[in-house]
């Protein structure tokens, strides 16, 4: 999914406390939230440095950005602390999280029998020595023979999923429902409002920044009039 796509999902809101008690998703928003665990540090930090800077790591990040290759190791680059890359990543994961496994570039030492691979084409060999600038492009995941699908991503798509204001992710059902509202002591089922929402770019960013500082994220993004 490109960047600029949107993601769906269904909220119900305590309108009395003005309060998101969970929200009905499907995979793709479910995806999105799993991939924030595979996200790098260093990643995150770059994704909200531009708007927010994110407390003494944001000025360490912009410090390593303004600091001399000169004073950097032979072996070390910058690239590989501002932009790391998930050691994991699945396929097809929406939004802003998006996966480079498919079409990455890495490199190696040119003698095949040492088999070491490199981000950055200027790391020497652990053992030669050698610069390590022979390309190799890292594929995707492919769909094998007797697959009749392939969906990527972490969780399967036929399922609904609840997703708590924490972002708490179990599978929906009527009776965690109904759990949900006397947790919450909602006795005013008229109080109750669904509201379908979109999530998008800006809304994946305050999602981002907000799963960092509250255990009310939804509420936060979807209902707190936050600018990022």
């Amino acid at each position: 999914m490109a960047a600029s796509s949107k993601v769906s999902l269904k909220l119900l809101i305590d309108c009395k406390s003005n309060k998101v008690l969970f929200a009905e998703a499907g995979k793709d928003f479910v995806d999105f939230l799993f991939n924030l665990l595979s996200l790098p540090l260093g990643t995150v930090i770059k994704l909200l440095k531009t708007n927010s800077i994110v407390g003494s790591l944001g000025s360490l990040y912009e410090s390593i950005e303004k600091l001399s290759e000169t004073y950097m190791h032979p072996n070390q680059n910058k690239d590989s602390l501002l932009n790391p890359r998930a050691r994991t990543p699945a396929s097809g994961v929406p939004l802003l999280l998006v996966n480079d496994a498919a079409g990455r570039k890495v490199y190696m030492c040119p003698d095949s029998n040492h088999r070491n691979v490199a981000d950055d084409s200027g790391m020497a060999c652990p053992q030669c020595k050698k610069r390590m600038a022979t390309e190799v492009t890292v594929v995707g995941r492919n769909v094998g023979e007797g697959k009749t699908s392939d969906e990527g991503g972490f969780v399967k798509g036929v399922v609904t999923y609840m997703v708590m204001d924490d972002l708490a992710v179990k599978p929906m059902s009527t009776i965690s429902s109904i759990t949900i509202l006397n947790k919450f002591n909602v006795t005013d089922v008229g109080a109750l409002q669904e509201k379908v929402v979109d999530l998008g770019m800006n809304e994946a960013l305050w999602l981002l920044k907000a799963s960092l500082e509250s255990k009310t994220v939804l509420t936060s993004v979807f209902l707190g009039n936050k600018k990022f």
